[in-house]
């Protein structure tokens, strides 16, 4: 018995050569993201994630929740408290939001948010447990909670401007039945992503419908989409039914 062998060939063109001209760049796989040094540098002690929470839950400085005034003045007890100069109630820094109460250090829950955001798979309890140095039911509260938060704007999020849509099939892999669009085994998932002027995402939404319909997509559009959006899709027909949402459509078949 023989064997033949193929010497193997390292190519000008891969792995480790630079991409050819005319390969396509694929924007949301090469688009700029946080780095480990990034997170890090803006978020690593406890005194810059208080700093951010506070600019973010007041982005035009401290207001009292009772009054109104922005006059106030700020100690420590434990936690940053404010104290309404106008009012006298006191406020805490992570009152009213989802590190209310927590007995774990910002920069923990900064870095759970990394760490979830980041990951393209699912993190599992043990290995956030892991990478964040806490008890397994911390790690389980932290991940409940935001990822409660992210559902929760996801429902209630609209997309505007332009947005490019697709279907798309979600599900396992089963025997039999039809293959591709229209399969009976997945799940149909309409695909929409919010563009800027420079056509990088923005935002993207992933919505399970009944089906590729006219009047799927009409409801879809209904409760997805600003009036006005310019939805950009291609030529499978369902889509047009978006401008009875009062959308505009343009057809991008390639």
């Amino acid at each position: 018995m023989t064997y033949s062998v193929t010497p193997m060939v390292y190519t000008s063109q891969f792995p480790f050569s630079k991409r050819r001209k005319d390969t396509v760049k694929n924007r949301i796989q090469f688009q700029k993201g946080l780095s480990l040094d990034d997170l890090h540098t803006r978020y690593g002690s406890e005194a810059q994630c208080e700093e951010a929470v506070e600019v973010y839950r007041w982005l035009e400085g401290f207001q009292c929740p009772k009054c109104g005034s922005k006059r106030h003045s700020t100690y420590r007890r434990g936690v940053k408290i404010f104290q309404c100069s106008d009012c006298r109630k006191q406020t805490t820094l992570t009152e009213g939001t989802i590190f209310h109460s927590t007995k774990l250090p910002l920069r923990k829950w900064f870095q759970a948010m990394y760490f979830l955001t980041q990951s393209k798979n699912n993190v599992s309890m043990l290995e956030l447990r892991r990478m964040l140095g806490v008890t397994y039911k911390s790690a389980w509260r932290i991940k409940h909670k935001l990822m409660q938060v992210m559902c929760e704007r996801e429902l209630s999020t609209m997309l505007s401007g332009r947005v490019e849509v697709d279907d798309t099939y979600l599900g396992g892999e089963l025997e039999g039945g039809k293959r591709g669009r229209g399969s009976e085994n997945k799940v149909p998932f309409v695909a929409a992503v919010q563009t800027n002027e420079q056509n990088n995402p923005v935002y993207a939404v992933f919505s399970p419908v009944k089906g590729f319909s006219q009047k799927e997509i009409k409801e879809w559009a209904s409760q997805k989409l600003v009036p006005s959006t310019t939805v950009v899709s291609d030529g499978l027909s369902c889509f047009t039914a978006v401008t009875e949402a009062g959308c505009l459509h343009e057809q991008n078949v390639v």
